[in-house]
């Protein structure tokens, strides 16, 4: 007897997807979600850093030196990590709807630099990008790896044990305090002292308004925002939601459980973004 061919399963919500996505002149808002399945943890999710350890703000990394100094011993050990990501099938699919020209812009929520990395260009990062950094005195940016090489250098025997092993979303990982000593910081080359911060926005930290400004002018002229793995928990992601919705422009939201946004959704796929976009982009570029 021969053997039954599985029909496919079938994703709620992914035919009205791929309906508004065809249409084109989409705007991609992306967060931590489509970052998951590139070992990138997110904040919010059923195993999210934000139940395990409170991240990095604004306030401490500015006005804490100690505080500084220890996000900057546990980011030195968990930048291995960072840097060594690769995008994965969701990142290579928003980039191939790009290329067939029916996404025409990107805002990512993420510090990753993953969009790009997986053939996205004109990625707009909302909340900047861990491959950068600035100082706080002299407004120099420069490439992380340039930094990676001083403070190697400045650590040959740094190689504390992670707490728990995992690095979390802005690009650090727990370290026993007893470690933080032993760890050399250094400043800024082109002012001689100042201090280092990587070029992402932290909690309590404001977006810069020119950076909001040009999602929002994306989101205007957009035909439709799909959403993808965002719980638009905070009002940084949410409030392009509140203004598409506002402005008569339909909302698709791909997220793995809820979000805050979904009653002003047009669409809803609740499904894993690896198995979703790969679909979806497959569908459109028949």
């Amino acid at each position: 007897m021969g053997g039954v061919t599985a029909a496919p399963t079938v994703v709620p919500g992914l035919d009205e997807l791929a309906a508004l996505v065809g249409d084109g002149n989409v705007v991609v808002l992306s967060g931590a979600g489509l970052s998951t399945d590139s070992g990138i943890p997110d904040y919010r999710g059923a195993t999210g850093s934000l139940r395990r350890h409170t991240p990095m703000t604004w306030q401490t990394f500015t006005r804490d030196p100690r505080g500084r100094h220890r996000y900057w011993a546990r980011s030195f050990v968990g930048w291995r990590q960072i840097a060594g990501a690769r995008p994965n099938a969701g990142h290579r699919a928003v980039a191939e709807l790009q290329h067939a020209g029916l996404v025409g812009g990107i805002v990512t929520q993420n510090v990753d630099g993953l969009h790009q990395a997986g053939g996205a260009t004109d990625v707009l990062e909302l909340h900047g990008g861990l491959d950068r950094t600035v100082c706080l005195q002299c407004g120099d940016v420069a490439p992380r790896a340039a930094l990676d090489v001083r403070l190697r250098e400045a650590n040959p025997g740094f190689r504390p044990e992670p707490v728990d092993g995992e690095v979390n979303p802005d690009g650090d990982v727990e370290l026993p305090e007893s470690a933080l000593d032993g760890f050399v910081m250094v400043d800024c080359l082109v002012c001689g002292g100042g201090p280092l911060k990587p070029d992402v926005v932290f909690f309590g930290e404001t977006v810069p308004a020119d950076r909001v400004q040009a999602a929002f002018d994306l989101v205007r002229c957009a035909r439709s925002l799909v959403v993808l793995g965002s719980s638009l928990t905070v009002m940084s992601g949410y409030r392009f939601v509140l203004r598409a919705a506002k402005d008569g422009i339909p909302v698709a939201i791909v997220n793995a459980g809820p979000t805050r946004g979904d009653e002003k959704a047009d669409v809803r796929v609740d499904a894993p973004l690896g198995r979703v976009l790969p679909e979806l982009a497959g569908r459109l570029s028949r």
